[in-house]
Formats: structure tokens, sequence, C-alpha cells
């Protein structure tokens, strides 16, 4: 089966897959370089925040995010507690 793998080409020629690839064994693969330069993925999501903030900073949508604050809230004891366990 084909499986299509996003990389960036470095300096030295070495191809630096974007993910980890779930591969069995070596495989042999076709490269395409594009003719633009690589954007690292961070940079693309920055690029993107703005276009996607109208829709992210709507009253419908802080309503649509506080349910499942509230339901923390009341399980854990507060939002604060639920944050705590997520970022563990």
């Amino acid at each position: 089966m084909l499986s299509t793998l996003d990389a960036v080409i470095d300096e030295q020629g070495r191809a630096v897959l974007a993910e980890s690839a779930d591969l069995c064994e070596g495989r042999r693969a076709l490269v395409i370089v594009m003719n633009e330069p690589a954007i690292n993925v961070a940079e693309t999501a920055l690029l993107s925040e703005e276009a996607l903030a109208d829709d992210w900073n709507r009253p419908e949508e802080d309503e649509a995010w506080s349910h499942p604050e509230q339901l923390a809230s009341s399980y854990y004891g507060s939002a604060d507690a639920w944050h705590a366990i997520e970022r563990q």
C-alpha cells in the first residue's frame, strides 16, 4: 500500500519526517522536492490563528466550551484542579 508522508529535506539532503512512520521494515520511497521553502508546523498554526479567530471568538463558541469546564468543576471541585490533572 502507498502512503504519503510529509517531510523536510535539510541542507545536507537528509529527509526528516514530520511524524513517525509505522513501518514493520525498511521501504523504498519516492521523494518529490517542491519548489517552496519548508514551513515549521508551529508557524503554520500561528498563520492560521488569525483566520480562525473570527470563528473561535464568538459567544456561541464560549458557550459550547463552557460545558466541559462546568463538568470538570463539579467532578474535580474546580476547573483549576481539572487543568492541573490535564497537564500531567
